[in-house]
């Protein structure tokens, strides 16, 4: 019944933070408790729904505080997921979350999988000389937010990163296209619109930004996140493609935060989940966990004078239902 921390193995915080936001979300673990178990013991040991399976009902035993993810590190391994680097979370969530759909092996919990977690988004291409448009329907694991607009100013809020993401682009100059009407090059506008939301929307805060020199850093600035969102007051209709039933879900609480302190070189990784049982809010940092206030989790929003301090990178959104 209490919260159970993790062992670091070496540089594992990255995949210590995504697993307990993985284990403590109710919804996927519905779905991880009705895979079908592998036959022999060397399709478990490189099956990741079942070592993760096996790691939730490790942590579920309630004989020790903390639990070591070995055989879970190991199993992943097999899957060229390095050991003992440092991981980019935003990268890893994509890895882990493939690895959990391809070794699914029910196609119903690979639908309801893909239902929890996926985004579904139009892509727009128009033609500013003609009529001439192109649409294309895609899916997301997460929205990937810029922090900074075009000219490199800093956004205020994650609501000001959400609208830049869908904003039109206009693609002049060298960014041209072929219009197929025109028989040429022509400047065309370029936009994103939002077709569905999962039960579990995550938000990729891009503060990792690469520079001429070929280095990365890290931008600290402060940036306010919400504990709810409702998409319907953020996004105007242009840049939806939905009808009403489906805004109507478009209502979120947060449910995580993945947050980052450090540099790009030498960073540390935990995580900040709201309990969906008791609806209090902890600190998972590696084997540690203990209980914290909201204040504590807004203490993530960033600070551009202290480098090193933690600042938010991913945000995992709930959706609300009525009780």
């Amino acid at each position: 019944t209490e919260a159970v921390g993790l062992y670091n193995l070496g540089q594992s915080c990255c995949l210590n933070s995504l697993l307990q936001v993985f284990l403590m979300n109710i919804r996927f673990t519905r779905i991880l408790r009705r895979i079908r178990v592998p036959s022999s013991p060397a399709q478990r040991r490189n099956n990741v729904p079942y070592q993760m399976l096996l790691l939730l009902e490790k942590m579920q035993s309630g004989k020790s505080k903390a639990v070591g993810p070995t055989d879970l590190a190991c199993c992943l391994s097999e899957h060229r997921v390095e050991l003992f680097v440092q991981h980019d979370a935003a990268q890893l969530f994509l890895t882990l979350w493939n690895l959990l759909k391809k070794q699914m092996k029910k196609p119903e919990l690979v639908e309801e999988l893909s239902d929890l977690y996926t985004i579904c988004v139009q892509q727009h291409l128009a033609c500013q000389k003609c009529s001439f448009e192109r649409k294309s329907n895609s899916t997301l694991l997460t929205l990937p937010l810029p922090v900074l607009d075009a000219n490199s100013h800093r956004l205020r809020s994650l609501e000001d990163c959400l609208q830049y993401f869908f904003h039109p682009e206009e693609l002049t100059g060298q960014n041209m296209c072929f219009c197929q009407r025109c028989g040429r090059k022509t400047t065309f506008l370029q936009s994103v619109k939002l077709v569905h939301l999962p039960e579990t929307l995550t938000l990729h805060l891009k503060r990792f930004c690469f520079e001429r020199s070929s280095r990365t850093h890290k931008l600290s600035h402060y940036l306010p996140f919400p504990q709810e969102l409702d998409l319907r007051e953020v996004l105007t209709e242009s840049q939806c493609q939905a009808d009403g039933s489906e805004k109507a879900t478009w209502q979120f609480e947060l449910f995580a935060v993945v947050a980052h302190s450090g540099s790009t070189s030498c960073g540390h990784y935990c995580a900040y989940i709201r309990s969906l049982t008791d609806c209090k809010w902890y600190c998972f940092n590696d084997s540690e966990v203990c209980q914290v206030s909201w204040d504590d989790v807004k203490c993530t929003y960033g600070h551009s004078s202290l480098y090193w301090r933690e600042t938010a990178y991913l945000l995992f959104y709930m959706k609300k239902h009525p009780q």
